[in-house]
């Protein structure tokens, strides 16, 4: 661990706290970095499953004990959902 001082917006601190549910200075900003660097991390990762082409033809025929789903327009139905003029309502609307 590295011991740093640093000008800290009380403000900000506080409110980061609550979201948190830290208890201490020290926790909070740690825990505050700890997240960002999981978003980082995660992005990646979603980056590399960006970078794959996916094919789920026969998905449906790919499970054992009582069949699978069909995943063949995962894709397509992803894209539409994230469009923002999509007419087809979201499942959690």
């Amino acid at each position: 661990m590295a011991r740093i001082t640093v000008d800290v917006n009380e403000k900000w601190l506080e409110a980061a706290q609550l979201v948190l549910g830290t208890g201490t200075k020290v926790a909070t900003i740690n825990e505050a970095l700890r997240a960002q660097a999981l978003k980082a991390e995660a992005a990646e990762i979603v980056a590399a499953f960006d970078s794959v082409a996916m094919d789920f033809t026969g998905s449906a025929d790919g499970f054992r004990h009582s069949g699978g789903r069909d995943l063949s327009r995962l894709v397509e139905k992803a894209g539409l959902e994230d469009s923002p003029d999509s007419t087809r309502p979201r499942p959690d609307a």
